[in-house]
């Protein structure tokens, strides 16, 4: 009877935790999470989802840390450039995805192989923010 017990009440709050979400927000995640899952199986390309006048700042004093005020300047500057170093490019495994309202926040660690045949590891946190299924700002915490 305790087990029933338990059991019911964990599916009493998966239910109620899930209707706090807005179709907004639940479309939102799913096309993130659908995305990062396209990306770690070598398909797709995740930046589509970039809208063209995005907004991208990277955190931090690394080489690539600014503000890049478009889709293509990021494009140019950050991923181009850092696709080069590696033999094989960078595979992400997602440890967590949140949304609230339109703001979208991955939690992943990407795993990759350099041109010099060193492990390329590093963690990410992505606060992206969207407007009809378009990623229009990103903050991007990165451990590199």
């Amino acid at each position: 009877m305790k087990t029933l017990l338990t059991l019911f009440a964990m599916i009493i709050f998966s239910t109620t935790e899930a209707q706090h979400y807005t179709q907004e927000e639940l479309s939102n995640k799913e096309i993130i999470t659908k995305a990062f899952q396209e990306w770690h199986n070598g398909n797709g390309n995740f930046f589509d989802l970039l809208n063209d006048d995005m907004h991208w700042e990277i955190t931090g004093s690394t080489p690539y840390s600014k503000i890049y005020t478009s889709k293509q300047e990021f494009l140019d500057e950050v991923i181009i450039p850092l696709n080069k170093k590696l033999k094989v490019k960078i595979k992400p495994t997602v440890r967590n995805i949140f949304a609230d309202n339109d703001m979208v926040i991955a939690l992943w660690d990407g795993e990759a192989t350099a041109l010099d045949d060193k492990p390329y590891r590093s963690s990410y946190a992505w606060f992206m923010k969207m407007k009809n299924g378009k990623i229009t700002n990103v903050v991007a915490f990165l451990d590199v």
